[in-house]
């Protein structure tokens, strides 16, 4: 019988359970949207833990964009899986990389308003998602986390693939995986309620790290806030 989770809300507290001895660690959660966000978030409240999030984006296949052939952070690094080059005209890739670093910068814009990621250098990181299936976007976000002198990186997720969870043990610190089923096909068919994430509904859970003080009182006017109070640093929630 294959184990459910309910949503991404009930995701994020078992994961955050399984993350309690990162408590008081000083670690940074750093979610990969807009899947991961809710997850994250969860994560970040229950440790009270710095809060962030880190744009990445799958390479689509030319003849089926569900699937990809790897995977390119916010800072330039991409993933490639093995024979990608040899399948696929480098043109292509290309043309690929290009439309997905117009996305990132879009995200980032509307996201965090252009603002830059927190300052990563010798930090404790935990990458989170909703899940990870093939895990590219995975391996670029942990590559992006070492170009930034990352101290220890955790990969922490609900769930994940077994051929993801041995590629990702050889580049992380430590991974932190509730569930890794013997049969995968895609992260979806491990939650009862699922739905693809708006980047409306995602701003609304970075107004709510902010609110919490998850979030340096700047990432207000990166999260589309018009205005936050230095009290309470109540917010004024951004809408698209």
């Amino acid at each position: 019988m294959i184990t459910l989770f309910k949503d991404r809300d009930e995701a994020g507290a078992q994961l955050a359970q399984a993350l309690n001895d990162y408590r008081g660690q000083d670690a940074v959660i750093l979610a990969l949207p807009r899947g991961g966000v809710e997850v994250g978030y969860h994560v970040a409240e229950s440790l009270a833990a710095e809060f962030s999030i880190l744009i990445v984006r799958k390479l689509p296949f030319p003849d089926n964009p569900e699937s990809g052939f790897g995977a390119v952070a916010e800072d330039g690094s991409v993933y490639l899986i093995p024979d990608a080059k040899r399948c696929i005209p480098g043109r292509t890739i290309e043309r690929i990389l290009a439309e997905q670093k117009n996305e990132i910068v879009r995200r980032i814009k509307v996201l965090r308003s252009g603002r830059p990621l927190p300052d990563l250098s010798n930090r404790q990181l935990i990458i989170v998602d909703d899940g990870i299936a093939m895990g590219s976007t995975t391996q670029a976000a942990v590559m992006c986390c070492r170009n930034a002198g990352a101290k220890r990186i955790t990969v922490a997720a609900p769930v994940a693939s077994r051929e993801a969870q041995t590629a990702l043990e050889k580049v992380a610190d430590k991974l932190v995986i509730l569930l890794t089923p013997p049969y995968f096909r895609a992260v979806a068919d491990f939650y009862q309620n699922w739905h693809d994430v708006s980047d409306k509904e995602a701003i609304t859970f970075l107004n709510m790290a902010a609110e919490a003080g998850l979030m340096p009182p700047s990432a207000g006017i990166a999260l589309g806030m018009n205005k936050i109070k230095k009290t309470g640093l109540r917010s004024f929630p951004f809408t698209l």
